[in-house]
């Protein structure tokens, strides 16, 4: 697939870029992309919710009442359960949701995921840039001139810019982020991207 470079103002640059079709141009498979984003999303949870069984309470340890003769159920114990401030049974204790993938499966997850927008034709190239200072407003025209400020834009960059980050940071519908970043999740959580001319390189000097 070839795609045009445009200019920060909207215009093509005149150059023409062939992308990888080892990168963009992959069979998807849309289990492996199942499988990245499943991670990705486990490894965010915190896994630290915690409620305390009975062994765990501070009650008095004295019978409530004697055991036969009371005219109900017997009970030896406030910790149990059915009572207010009771231990909690089978409660949830701290643990990690994460697991492991294998790394070929996981950049299997990205090409295809890669694969699906150039398909969907939502990847926008654009020369490369720089603000000289954090600027919203002039971040949201460059957006506007690139046809890409709609919902969900994800903004890959070839090398950390602060300025630019700090210029998207406001806007809820756009995420920058380096080529270091890249994951599936980002890739499919966006409706377009905009990728700087040269990431499509470093990926590509990244395949084994």
């Amino acid at each position: 697939m070839e795609l045009s470079v445009y200019k920060i103002d909207g215009t093509e640059s005149g150059k023409k870029v062939v992308l990888d079709e080892r990168i963009f141009g992959v069979e998807p498979s849309e289990h492996a992309i199942w499988l990245d984003v499943k991670q990705y999303l486990a490894n965010q949870r915190q896994g630290n919710a915690k409620t305390k069984d009975r062994s765990e309470n501070a009650h008095s340890t004295k019978k409530m009442g004697r055991q036969k003769g009371g005219g109900g159920a017997r009970h030896g114990s406030l910790k149990a359960n059915i009572y207010v401030g009771g231990g909690r049974v089978f409660g949830p204790k701290p643990r990690f949701y994460g697991f492991k993938l294998n790394k070929k499966l996981k950049q299997l997850a990205r090409f295809s995921a890669l694969t699906l927008k150039a398909q969907d034709n939502a990847i926008t190239l654009v020369e490369n840039f720089s603000m000289e200072a954090p600027k919203t407003k002039e971040f949201i025209k460059i957006l506007d001139n690139l046809k890409a400020n709609g919902r969900k834009v994800l903004v890959v960059l070839p090398e950390n810019s602060s300025n630019i980050y700090l210029s998207s940071r406001n806007l809820p519908e756009v995420k920058v982020i380096t080529v270091d970043e890249i994951n599936t999740y980002a890739i499919m959580n966006s409706n377009s991207m905009v990728i700087v001319d040269g990431v499509q390189e470093i990926l590509a000097s990244r395949i084994k």
